[in-house]
């Protein structure tokens, strides 16, 4: 019978649901799901989408890769998470032989929580650095070598001497006797010798530095305090953090572009200034593939975790294509690069000479140009504080991911207890984190960030689109989109279509075959030792193991012939389905999933 489905809290009082919701902390009882829980409105469900998806950009690749790739992937998870209201393991009962792949995205979170806790560190301790005046890296003060200066210099060679101090000596030099002495600016010095007190790689571990590890402690708290009650905690959170990064952003694009030397570093960012040969070389449209990947976490499990939350019939689409054009950060750019067109103006250098890539943006020329503001301490509050709550929105989720698929799979131990998993799961990414602010710990970052976060997130991907538009079909899937959002034409799902089917699955291919030239990982030109490879690729196997191993499994455990077995787990579990039974109509009613799973039973 149908209400033999419906769960114990449909057969409740009222009053008593209240009570129950009372105890049980992450469910309010205004909750359409009243055992998960649901967002307690749509605009915490959007910003925490849009605070999760929060990237950088390059424009032309980058817009390409969003457009073709980005955009259709992201609705395809926002869509699976939606319908079935489960997390990234529990989602491939749709295709139970691919089951392997929720795992896969779960260690994908739990590696990359690891080092991403350590980088929001870093921005909490150049914040609590940045409350001093002058700021710490002005100038080459105690902590600084002999090679640290503020301005270049210059020697010249006369008679095969090095001279200094020729221009007070009133010797002509000609260009050609010049020679540059290689320096570092304060500001470089400062993120290498006091920040990270750097090593000399990877081999020479150190000590903890105890700076970081306080700001990793602090940054734990603040995580695990924002999700004591899951998403009815963060959702609260983010009002503030997915949208002040933008309220800083505005502030210094008003302030960058009114600086001398902007319009120039503005110009650079747009690429009228830019080298658009680089457009020919396959490594920069891998460079926007990944970045797009990462900024939007498509195929992390991220967005199908938040979108598990959504109300049945939330329109999804609409909200895929918001967040994906908001999350790009283009915005961003602007306040970026007219602060360093103004830097490059005060040097009198080419913005491409002043320009640095990962961390040297954020931890060393940023830092530097600022310092060329009046009220520098000011401006720097303001920026690394922004780098520190963008830094959270993603880490929320990361931890989400995790926290939910263990209450998908342990509903009546741990759901219960969510808040005391919640401070575990933080206290062990914690503790996993500590030798990543030894002397050596940028070498694990870096180490971590190359191996668990870049080309394996293109094979979940193509696993995904795999699993969803071939093995389970597109129709199949569309349909049940349909049941959300009600039907529409075939012209409006027509370029979902192309994408999904052909364009995307393509452009994930050619990417994954960049894996051919692929690089051993450096760090300011320091290579990694063997065994610190050898542990990268670890990485990489405990990620990608799920998806053999558990298939494999699935079908040891399946009775048949091999061809049965294969068919049988390419064939929708009796249990996916809408999670609540007024949800699942004449498609997925008792009856049609009592026959499906009859004629698998027969297979």
């Amino acid at each position: 019978m149908v209400f033999l489905m419906c769960p114990p809290y449909f057969f409740s009082s009222q009053k008593s649901r209240r009570v129950t919701a009372g105890i049980d902390s992450h469910v309010d009882a205004g909750d359409e799901n009243p055992e998960r829980g649901n967002w307690s409105n749509k605009k915490e469900y959007f910003l925490s989408m849009v605070g999760y998806a929060i990237g950088g950009a390059f424009l032309i690749p980058y817009f390409l890769m969003l457009v073709l790739v980005g955009t259709p992937l992201f609705l395809l998870e926002n869509a699976i998470g939606q319908f079935c209201s489960q997390g990234p393991i529990n989602m491939w009962k749709a295709v139970p032989l691919l089951r392997g792949v929720g795992f896969s995205m779960v260690m994908v979170n739990t590696l990359v929580s690891i080092y991403y806790n350590v980088i929001i560190a870093y921005s909490l301790y150049y914040m609590f650095a940045s409350f001093q005046s002058p700021l710490p890296w002005s100038g080459c003060f105690s902590w600084a070598d002999s090679n640290c200066s503020t301005t270049p210099i210059d020697s010249c060679n006369v008679s095969g001497v090095l001279v200094a101090n020729w221009t007070q000596e009133n010797i002509t030099c000609p260009s050609s006797h010049i020679i540059s002495v290689p320096v570092q600016s304060p500001s470089e010095q400062y993120w290498d010798r006091v920040a990270l007190q750097r090593s000399s790689g990877l081999d020479e571990t150190g000590p903890v530095v105890w700076h970081l590890a306080l700001c990793l402690l602090l940054n734990s708290i603040f995580v695990a305090g924002a999700l004591i009650r899951g998403i009815k905690s963060s959702g609260k959170v983010v009002y503030v953090t997915a949208t002040f990064p933008y309220v800083v952003i505005l502030i210094l694009v008003i302030r960058g572009v009114t600086l001398e030397g902007a319009r120039e570093g503005l110009e650079f960012y747009i690429g009228s200034q830019s080298n658009l040969t680089k457009l020919t070389e396959p490594q920069v449209w891998k460079d926007a593939a990944t970045q797009t990947f990462f900024s939007l976490t498509v195929a992390w499990g991220g967005v199908a975790t938040l979108a598990s939350y959504s109300n049945f019939h939330n329109n999804m689409i609409l909200d895929s294509v918001a967040v994906t054009f908001i999350s790009t950060s283009v915005f961003a750019g602007f306040a970026i690069f007219s602060v360093l067109g103004h830097m490059a103006y005060i040097y009198e250098k080419p913005v491409g000479k002043v320009v640095k890539e990962g961390f040297g943006l954020a931890f060393i020329a940023y830092p530097d140009a600022l310092l060329k503001l009046p009220i520098s301490p000011l401006w720097s509050v303001l920026f690394f504080f922004m780098l520190f709550i963008v830094g959270l929105d993603s880490q929320f989720t990361l931890m989400e991911v995790v926290t939910t698929c263990l209450v998908d799979a342990f509903p009546k131990i741990l759901r219960p207890k969510r808040a005391i998993m919640t401070f575990v799961l933080c206290g062990i990414i914690f503790l996993l984190g500590l030798p990543c602010v030894t002397r050596a710990g940028i070498y694990w970052v870096r180490l971590i960030d190359q191996f668990a976060a870049t080309w394996v997130v293109l094979i979940l991907a193509l696993m995904e689109i795999t699993g969803f538009c071939y093995i389970y079909g597109l129709g199949r899937f569309i349909k049940d989109m349909e049941m959300m959002i009600g039907h529409k034409s075939f012209w409006f799902w027509l370029w979902w279509r192309a994408c999904w089917y052909f364009i995307s699955p393509c452009i994930i291919v050619i990417l994954a075959t960049s894996l051919i030239t692929f690089a051993p990982p450096t760090y300011e030109q320091i290579l990694y030792p063997d065994w610190g490879l050898g542990l990268g690729w670890c990485m990489v196997a405990t990620i990608l193991f799920w998806i053999p191993a558990v298939a494999v499994y699935k079908l040891i455990k399946a009775e048949g012939s091999f061809s049965m077995r294969l068919k049988f787990l390419c064939t929708p579990s009796e249990d996916w389905h809408p999670y609540l039974d007024i949800h699942r109509g004449e498609r997925y009613s008792e009856e049609n999933r009592h026959w499906r799973g009859t004629v698998n039973s027969s297979c």
